[in-house]
């Protein structure tokens, strides 16, 4: 008696093996696509990784500047003839000292927040020998009726941080010259409000304890603070580029496990066949 051939693809859809071992034109063209897709991300991932890290450097070597402007011993503030070269990068946070006369008639006050809590910065404009005009921001008053605060008559001499105009205005808040409402100490604004002529292009931080009257503002509340987030951020990059890595080789893996399975199902098929 004849022996029943062995059916050779037992539940399993035709054609199967043959896909699995090779596959088709339109197999082929969605793997090339997922691999640029896995190199571009990974590529711009790791891109976006190196660039916080240098970042990173960039802002550790500022942090280290700022640190030796500010407790360097106080130099003579920038002069009209520097002004036009001055910039947060090379200037900001400079200890400074400068000499002159309060314009007390000028006084302006900008809204702040502060560890002594919400009030104004009193910001009074300062008339040196050369005939040009620096604003001192003396510090802190903790309501608007201290504008009247008394102000050191003659010659004084003022030690403290000098610091970039604070340009448009606060958070949601746009500076208002009309009605005396402030919300920056915008340079320009402000001495264009009050009519000042050659005004330096920076204001001054008063150090603390620069005046001593009972109603003085308070100085020396200036807050130095860089956030430095760059090594989390190049980490979070550089994971991402690590899961996309990662990713890529598990799919590349399981599909040659695949196409190696339907290779042997063909040999099988065959040696059935046959």
């Amino acid at each position: 008696m004849m022996s029943q051939p062995r059916p050779s693809n037992t539940g399993r859809a035709p054609g199967a093996a043959s896909q699995d071992a090779a596959p088709g034109p339109r197999g082929m063209v969605v793997r090339y696509a997922l691999a640029v897709l896995a190199g571009i991300l990974f590529a711009g991932f790791c891109a976006l990784g190196t660039w916080q890290v240098k970042r990173l450097f960039w802002k550790l070597e500022l942090i280290e500047r700022v640190e030796q402007r500010v407790h360097a011993p106080a130099t003579d503030a920038p002069g009209p003839a520097a002004w036009a070269s001055i910039t947060p990068q090379t200037d900001e946070y400079r200890h400074v000292r400068l000499s002159g006369t309060y314009l007390p008639i000028f006084n302006t006050l900008v809204q702040a927040t502060t560890a002594l809590g919400s009030g104004y910065w009193l910001v009074t404009p300062l008339r040196l020998a050369d005939g040009s005009t620096v604003l001192v921001n003396r510090g802190f008053v903790p309501k608007r009726a201290s504008i009247a605060a008394s102000t050191p008559a003659g010659i004084v001499n003022v030690d403290g941080l000098l610091r970039i105009s604070e340009t448009g205005g606060g958070f949601l808040r746009e500076n208002s010259p009309a009605t005396q409402h402030w919300y920056s100490r915008d340079v320009a604004a402000i001495g264009g409000s009050h009519m000042l002529t050659n005004v330096a292009p920076y204001f001054v931080d008063a150090k603390a304890k620069s005046e001593t009257a009972i109603d003085a503002p308070v100085g020396g509340l200036t807050v130095i603070s860089f956030p430095n987030n760059h090594l989390v951020y190049a980490l979070t990059w550089f994971a991402l580029a690590l899961m996309v890595a990662g990713i890529s080789w598990w799919i590349v893996r399981e599909d040659r496990r695949r196409r190696a399975r339907g290779a042997q199902r063909q040999e099988s098929d065959h040696a059935g066949q046959d």
